[in-house]
């Protein structure tokens, strides 16, 4: 299971931290990332992380928020700065591959999501 928190209210210029946490028997999770989803508009992702901490981002994003991850907290982070009103959407975590204790494989896992509001 991924678990998300850390979304909340924020006002412009603000800054919030995500975390997304993987419970349960892990062996290892391969490609982990941000999407997120604005109110009548389609997913989009946000910023992704390799196992070996490679990254890309949005360009919407770029140096304002960065990903890291704990690979022995089986975690994803984002950490967002100057936060803008067309930030707000609900954020979502997603690993592309979740190989668990008992080696079976698990493809394209959802956490649920968790709301970012940035308002004045």
């Amino acid at each position: 299971q991924l678990q998300a928190f850390g979304g909340g209210v924020v006002q412009p210029g603000g800054s919030l931290r995500l975390s997304c946490a993987a419970s349960g028997s892990i062996f290892s999770i391969n490609t982990l990332a941000w999407y997120r989803q604005a109110p009548g508009k389609q997913r989009e992702l946000v910023a992704r992380i390799t196992s070996g901490g490679s990254t890309n981002y949005a360009d919407s994003v770029k140096g304002r928020f960065t990903i890291s991850r704990d690979n022995a907290r089986n975690t994803v982070y984002l950490q967002m700065n100057n936060l803008k009103p067309e930030d707000t959407a609900d954020y979502y975590c997603n690993a592309d591959r979740i190989t668990d204790g008992s080696f079976t494989r698990y493809y394209d896992y959802w956490g649920q999501g968790t709301q970012v509001t940035v308002s004045s």
